[in-house]
């Protein structure tokens, strides 16, 4: 079992950034291609960003292209998402995820491993 350990949310105000990341406890980053996913009170999750094993490969969702940057270190085994330029309707809780692949995915189904998520709140 692979346990995902997330760090990095909090409270901004709108226009400000943070920077997320997660680590697999015991496990080599490498090992994995990763995923960002998040939900919004009352609403389902979706996906984020991802990046593929090697980090050669990254995708967003429309809503936060050239805001969020998907990123990974395998010598520091830890993925990251910087998130810009912050909105309001980017509050959610935010989950990292780790699917035993080369090639990175938005299906959350294909996803093997889920952290506990870190709390993500954009003030207006």
């Amino acid at each position: 079992q692979v346990q995902l350990v997330e760090s990095g949310g909090g409270l901004v105000q709108a226009g400000g950034s943070l920077r997320l990341s997660c680590s697999p406890s015991g496990r080599t980053l490498s090992t994995y291609a990763m995923g960002w996913f998040r939900q919004a009170p009352g609403k389902e999750r979706e996906f984020v960003a991802a990046i593929s094993r090697s980090g050669g490969e990254t995708y967003y969702t429309d809503s936060v292209k050239g805001r969020f940057t998907i990123s990974r270190d395998n010598a520091k085994n830890t993925v990251y998402l910087q998130m810009n330029s912050l909105k309001p309707e980017d509050t959610a809780v935010y989950y990292c995820a780790a699917r035993s692949a080369v090639i990175a995915t938005m299906n959350e189904r294909l996803y093997d491993y889920w952290g506990q998520g870190t709390q993500v709140t954009v003030s207006s």
